[in-house]
């Protein structure tokens, strides 16, 4: 079954805003989704709706993505937690690797008022949580804390990959996980 309008949008839109940004062209969304106009606007209010959709639906399936990688690496919190630097260090080798989609959006959408933003503290709050609950199980003394700084390294990973081609940051960023998880008070 051929999907409708809403998915073929979803779909071309969540490769182009990727491959090219969120600056990408209303008239290039829908010629890629062979949609016309109207869809547009039915079924997502306007490109600002379909932006924040796309990272909504991005959103889930890496989420998912962290959990299947954690859960691949067996029960133990510390395996789980490095797991996430091992299967960045494989993404960012990725030949349509582009970098962090939310990071990408959050600096092209000057407005702070988008709807986007909204979906990307989200997904980093969400992400932060996962990472915390590993930690509590771990029993690091600051769970918290240690979950923001394993984003902060996550998300530079994502950003060094993009930008330093040749360069191995999710490595680097594993070895300064592996401090943060050893961490005794």
């Amino acid at each position: 079954m051929k999907p409708g309008p809403r998915d073929r949008l979803l779909e071309a839109a969540q490769q182009l805003t990727y491959r090219h940004g969120v600056a990408v062209g209303v008239d290039t969304l829908l010629k890629s989704a062979n949609v016309a106009r109207r869809s547009l606007y039915e079924h997502f209010g306007g490109k600002d709706g379909l932006i924040a959709e796309v990272l909504r639906r991005s959103a889930a399936e890496d989420e998912a993505g962290y959990e299947r990688t954690m859960g691949a690496a067996g029960e133990d919190p510390r395996e789980r937690l490095l797991a996430i630097f091992d299967q960045l260090g494989t993404v960012i080798t990725e030949p349509d690797f582009r970098g962090c989609r939310y990071l990408a959006a959050d600096l092209a959408l000057a407005d702070p008022d988008h709807p986007a933003h909204a979906v990307t503290r989200d997904y980093r709050a969400r992400v932060t949580r996962l990472l915390a609950a590993e930690l509590v199980r771990l029993g690091h003394p600051r769970p918290a804390r240690a979950a923001d700084q394993l984003l902060l390294l996550i998300d530079g990973v994502m950003a060094a990959g993009a930008t330093r081609p040749g360069t191995d940051p999710a490595a680097a960023a594993r070895e300064l996980a592996e401090r943060i998880l050893a961490e005794r008070e």
